[in-house]
């Protein structure tokens, strides 16, 4: 349908708690995936979170078999994930390099929980009810924070791991296979 532009950090609207959907099946809500998935699909994105497009609503997708911004990563499903919920499994947490397309050409270190369930709904309305891990985890976890006003500069362990990405591999900080955005 269309590709939007992506609010970049600053924007007010990045820092609000989003609204959860409450009708399922709609041609609206049907439009708004489309147009998430052909912006993230444009950025090079692992995922998109729906106030990330300036809509404070409860939806989040995700998935790629391949990208170039995430080389040497599993594939993740692609997912359409509504009014999400996330539980983690066990406390075990990983630290990871983490960008975002709100916060263009930047990473920084964050930790996650590395084992989580997830649970929501699909754009029909079907509930989910899904166990991820790893880079998989990661991406949701990183992606639900958007619907909470959440961008993950506020999840940094140290500010000193934090900067561009070329800076950060020139420097040898960032490697190659972890330049993900």
């Amino acid at each position: 349908m269309a590709i939007r532009p992506v609010l970049r950090l600053g924007d007010p609207r990045l820092l609000e708690v989003c609204t959860e959907i409450t009708e399922f099946n709609t041609t609206e809500l049907d439009n708004l995936i489309t147009d998430m998935f052909d912006t993230m699909q444009a950025e090079d994105g692992a995922g998109l979170a729906a106030p990330q497009i300036g809509i404070g609503l409860r939806v989040v997708i995700f998935g790629f078999d391949k990208n170039p911004r995430y080389p040497g990563m599993a594939a993740v499903p692609m997912t359409v994930l509504i009014n999400p919920e996330i539980s983690p499994l066990d406390d075990k947490k990983e630290s990871g390099w983490e960008g975002c397309l709100s916060v263009p050409g930047m990473r920084g270190e964050v930790s996650r929980f590395s084992h989580i369930r997830y649970t929501g709904y699909d754009a029909a309305g079907n509930r989910l009810d899904v166990t991820a891990e790893g880079f998989h985890a990661r991406v949701v976890q990183h992606e639900c924070d958007h619907l909470d006003g959440i961008i993950y500069t506020q999840r940094l362990n140290d500010p000193r791991k934090f900067g561009f990405t070329q800076e950060l591999l020139d420097a040898g900080m960032l490697a190659v296979a972890e330049h993900c955005e």
